[in-house]
């Protein structure tokens, strides 16, 4: 079944940096630390093609799976507390572990609102 609600989380999680500098957490949602991304880089297999959409003004991202998860959704909703990481339409890849969303040659850490194994 296909999950186009979007989720229902108020503030999933508050960042101290300020408007236009660089964040200094590594809370899911946050900066992407070195290790989360080596370990992202490390398992290929578990990358998901996907097509972004509208993001809302809260920072929530549906990401169309190309090929829906395990449960059979095909929308996933991700968050990042930086608006404006990918343009409506925009091929993207999703980790399926480590909740990494690659944007081209970008690497972004995301809240996943479900499960995508």
């Amino acid at each position: 079944m296909m999950s186009s609600l979007k989720p229902q989380v108020k503030n999933p999680m508050l960042c101290t940096s300020a408007d236009g500098e660089e964040c200094s957490a590594h809370g899911a949602g946050h900066a992407l630390s070195t290790m989360h991304g080596r370990l992202a880089s490390a398992t290929p297999s578990k990358w998901r093609d996907g097509i972004a959409g509208d993001t809302t003004d809260d920072g929530w991202t549906p990401i169309a799976l190309l090929e829906p998860d395990a449960a059979g959704d095909n929308i996933v909703w991700v968050w990042n507390h930086a608006r404006g990481l990918v343009a409506s339409g925009e091929p993207v890849a999703l980790h399926s572990v480590y909740g990494a969303l690659a944007v081209g040659a970008a690497r972004f850490n995301v809240l996943v609102a479900a499960s995508i194994a």
